[in-house]
């Protein structure tokens, strides 16, 4: 028994010590984490997470926050907008604020930036909100329902992107979308509007093709508008007459952005 330690000992003395080190050429994978927001699956670097001591991330990455909730996968789950978080994450690899063009969820940003105690972010995102409210030009829009027969509604917008999209969306909702955009519209790029087949009826006021194939309501097609407008950014200016009863039954709204 001595004889066999004895051996192994000295073919131990005798083995290349550079072999007991790691490979020059073995790449050390980064330590990894997985966050889960509000559904959505993040995977990043800890030291990512990390960047700013003592922030909300950084205590959970490290595991100094208790009472941080795991998903059914063991990963730590935030409650919170899951989407809106990549514009976080980002922030954090780059150091920079980097939104999309048109971005319209500033106000809901900052609060996740101060949930997080990313007051950095937070200032970043107010400050890009200063700088893009006074450089850009005011955008207005105009819906006019004038309860003629040849012009029963028409929309004029300052900028023409809204009003490709309203074209997009009156096919949607018409009876016409199988056809394209319907005929029963002029359209430029400013502004959109009935040229005729509009039928009052009780109660409604139909759209209708040269065939009398029903198009929709034009209550539907002023809806739209209005909705699409508030969901971009719009405010509305108008001094309401509460005895029309609903918006889509004035006669002239006006927005501004």
């Amino acid at each position: 028994m001595e004889l066999k330690l004895g051996r192994m000992e000295s073919e131990l003395n005798h083995i290349n010590p550079d072999l007991l080190q790691p490979s020059k050429n073995c790449k050390v994978l980064p330590l990894m984490f997985t966050l889960n927001v509000g559904g959505y699956l993040y995977i990043t670097q800890k030291q990512t997470l990390s960047k700013y001591p003592g922030s909300f991330l950084e205590e959970v990455a490290s595991r100094k926050r208790q009472g941080v909730p795991t998903d059914s996968k063991g990963n730590p789950f935030i409650d919170r907008d899951g989407p809106l978080f990549r514009h976080i994450l980002n922030f954090l690899r780059t150091g920079e604020l980097i939104l999309p063009e048109g971005f319209q969820e500033c106000g809901l940003l900052v609060r996740e930036a101060e949930f997080y105690g990313l007051e950095r972010l937070a200032e970043a995102i107010k400050e890009h909100e200063r700088t893009r409210g006074s450089s850009a030009e005011t955008t207005f829009l105009e819906v006019i329902d004038s309860h003629e027969r040849s012009q029963g509604l028409k929309v004029f917008c300052s900028d023409p992107d809204f009003i490709e999209r309203l074209k997009g969306r009156i096919v949607q909702v018409s009876k016409s979308r199988l056809d394209g955009f319907p005929e029963e519209f002029a359209i430029s790029s400013n502004a959109v509007q009935f040229r005729h087949f509009i039928k009052s009826e009780t109660g409604t006021r139909l759209v209708l093709k040269e065939d009398n194939t029903f198009v929709c309501t034009l209550e539907t097609l002023k809806f739209e508008t209005v909705m699409m407008a508030f969901r971009r950014g719009f405010r509305l200016i108008t001094s309401l007459d509460s005895s029309k009863g609903s918006i889509v039954h004035c006669e002239g709204l006006h927005f501004i952005k």
